[in-house]
């Protein structure tokens, strides 16, 4: 049977669609800010990391554009922003099912790929508090 040919198109497009930019894609959008950068932060968010301190564009070079932003009122009444980031790395899944009725059979299989958007699948908040990072959450695995 040739259906695995077939579908070997979608399947790739399937994965493509899943990628993701990376700070390397981004620094260009912000060139001029990242060259002023002192060249521990230009280290760092080259390799996709953020620490307390870091500005607002400096979290967006370094990570991407957040999936959710919400603000909450600290304890002082300052109001508190916070980026969220989801995990949107593909999660694979193989089935296999047995049926039978009226003296027939079957026997099915599939293989799914989901980026997983619809879950509480989040990796990573960011506080900030007067543009400034205060806060870095990170789930553990």
């Amino acid at each position: 049977m040739k259906l695995f040919p077939r579908c070997l198109p979608v399947c790739a497009a399937l994965i493509l669609l899943t990628g993701c930019s990376t700070p390397a894609d981004r620094i260009p959008q912000h060139q001029a800010a990242f060259d002023a950068w002192p060249a521990d932060i230009r280290e760092n968010v080259k390799a996709g990391h953020v620490a307390v301190g870091y500005m607002p564009e400096m979290v967006q070079v370094a990570l991407g554009e957040p999936d959710r932003v919400f603000t909450t009122t600290a304890t002082q009444g300052a109001p508190v922003e916070v980026w969220v980031y989801l995990d949107h790395s593909p999660s694979w899944s193989i089935g296999v099912g047995v049926g039978g009725s009226n003296g027939s059979s079957a026997i099915g299989t599939s293989v799914g790929v989901s980026n997983q958007n619809w879950g509480p699948n989040e990796k990573m908040r960011v506080v900030f508090e007067a543009g400034r990072v205060v806060a870095i959450e990170q789930r553990r695995k």
